[in-house]
């Protein structure tokens, strides 16, 4: 399934370990944005590190795209959707 994941973190060093976990699960297109293509054994091992990491004053949000939806996302300017040509999403 293919996930974009976007974070708020006020807290710089928390931030960072954030980031630090995102880049094992996706490939980074924004600052605080992640694209990740995840079955879901990877997913909930993304979100149980996460959930040590995360506190109530911060914010980070999971959206799952299926693949008709992420078959029509758009990207304006640089940058292009992220691909695993090893993965099929249905």
């Amino acid at each position: 399934m293919f996930y974009i994941v976007s974070y708020d973190i006020p807290d710089d060093k928390k931030r960072d370990k954030i980031a630090k976990v995102m880049l094992d699960f996706g490939t980074r297109v924004q600052y605080s944005v992640f694209e990740c293509i995840l079955d879901n054994k990877l997913l909930q091992k993304m979100i149980n590190k996460l959930e040590r990491i995360v506190s109530d004053e911060d914010s980070v949000r999971i959206y799952a795209l299926c693949a008709k939806c992420e078959g029509v996302a758009k990207v304006f300017g640089k940058g292009e959707i992220s691909k695993d040509k090893n993965v099929f999403i249905l």
